[in-house]
């Protein structure tokens, strides 16, 4: 049965944010990528227009994976889209976020059972539903059970973590899938050989 991830991205999205992750679910056999947002096309910070495939209130709840794409819209007030992420902290279900989106998780206090990180955390300084200042971590990237949560620089990283979350391959596999971008195609040929013989 194919695994269906849902890439949450508002108007003026962050394209580079999820590219990676999106390219390595969506060419596998046993998964596939949909987008959702409030609109039914929005347009992204490098002027990528994309038409959307599900409203934010279409999502399904069962959806294997839930991507929340950073950019400059999430200060957004969505009831129905806080309650789908809280269910799915709650039940288990695995949530990914970067850049704003994370801001958004802060602003409505969804990491407060979490270890994360973020762009910054003194943007969060007057959020009150934020209340796990212990809890951040200065990583590019940061896996804590169901949540992965990532600064605006670290697609890379995003993508590891959010891949070996949902075991995607082996952990040993996903870093060296991984590598090909972090490190570039000659040197990942001398690490590991040809990836494309």
């Amino acid at each position: 049965m194919t695994k269906q991830a849902i890439f949450v991205m508002m108007d003026d999205y962050a394209d580079w944010e999820g590219a990676y992750l999106s390219r390595m679910l969506n060419t596998a056999p046993d998964w596939t990528v949909k987008t959702a947002s409030t609109q039914k096309e929005i347009k992204s910070i490098g002027g990528l227009t994309t038409k959307v495939d599900y409203q934010i209130n279409q999502i399904p709840r069962d959806c294997a994976l839930l991507v929340l794409i950073g950019g400059n819209s999430w200060t957004i007030d969505n009831e129905w889209l806080k309650q789908l992420i809280i269910s799915r902290l709650h039940n288990g279900q695995p949530v990914a976020a970067i850049c704003g989106a994370v801001d958004y998780l802060a602003r409505n206090g969804l990491l407060n059972d979490y270890q994360h990180t973020g762009n910054a955390q003194y943007l969060w300084q007057d959020d009150n539903q934020y209340q796990n200042p212990t809890g951040f971590i200065a990583q590019q990237a940061v896996q804590d059970r169901n949540l992965v949560t990532a600064n605006g620089t670290a697609a890379l990283d995003f993508t590891e973590a959010v891949l070996k979350m949902v075991a995607f391959k082996p952990d040993d596999q996903v870093h060296q899938d991984v590598d090909l971008y972090r490190i570039g195609y000659y040197q990942y040929c001398q690490k590991y050989g040809n990836p494309f013989p």
